[in-house]
């Protein structure tokens, strides 16, 4: 009896990057993409359309984040598979994606091969990461400041980096569908978890902790 393909949206902010995916993916026994999403708001869209079998996730998307869409489609579907497959190797991300709902992290640095078989390990309801995030997540346990970080629901994180990409409460209110005073007290509880006082005392943080590098701190090429 041939065995049923595993069916894959696909979700990337980035057209070129998409098709690449796509194309080398169904290539891959066993693998179908069914459909692609260039955004939080269409991938929630799709997936209720069209219910793949594993949601494969960028998490830099514009509107509504990646962590925000995960756990979104999460209250959706209790048995939903998600993988993140993104650029960010901190594994902040990563523990926060896994708490929003997701059930894997292969970064964009890993053979495409290791994909392949987050995506299969996924389908079959395990847990999937790439070499550099599960080594990264080990060497993490033992840093005490990231502590802080854990602290944060994966819709607090969510809204953390919204701010550190300056964005307004306004604009972070109307992009996650609630009020500006819910946004306000947010952001409140995430200085409080982490220990701050000030905005700049949050970026300062963020940028110690590697999840934030200002334009100015980046190397001229």
């Amino acid at each position: 009896m041939k065995s049923k393909s595993i069916t894959v949206l696909l979700v990337d902010d980035h057209a070129v990057v998409r098709e690449g995916y796509r194309s080398f993916l169904e290539k891959q026994k066993g693998i179908k993409v069914i459909a692609e999403a260039e955004s939080g708001e269409e991938a929630y869209r799709l997936f209720k359309e069209i219910q793949p079998n594993v949601v494969v996730m960028d998490l830099s998307l514009p509107g509504r984040g990646g962590i925000e869409t995960i756990a979104r489609i999460r209250k959706q579907s209790a048995t939903v598979r998600m993988l993140v497959f993104s650029m960010h190797q901190n594994p902040t991300f990563a523990l926060q994606a896994i708490k929003a709902g997701a059930r894997g992290y292969v970064t964009k640095n890993s053979l495409p091969s290791v994909l392949v078989q987050a995506i299969h390990d996924v389908s079959a309801g395990k847990i999937a990461l790439s070499h550099d995030i599960a080594e990264a997540l080990a060497v993490e346990k033992l840093e005490i400041n990231n502590t802080a970080l854990e602290e944060l629901t994966s819709r607090e994180f969510e809204i953390f980096n919204m701010i550190l990409d300056a964005k307004s409460v306004s604009e972070i209110a109307d992009t996650l569908c609630v009020t500006q005073k819910t946004i306000s007290n947010c952001h409140y509880i995430i200085k409080k978890k982490l220990g701050t006082k000030t905005d700049i005392e949050l970026i300062h943080f963020a940028i110690k902790m590697n999840i934030f590098k200002p334009l100015n701190l980046v190397p001229a090429s």
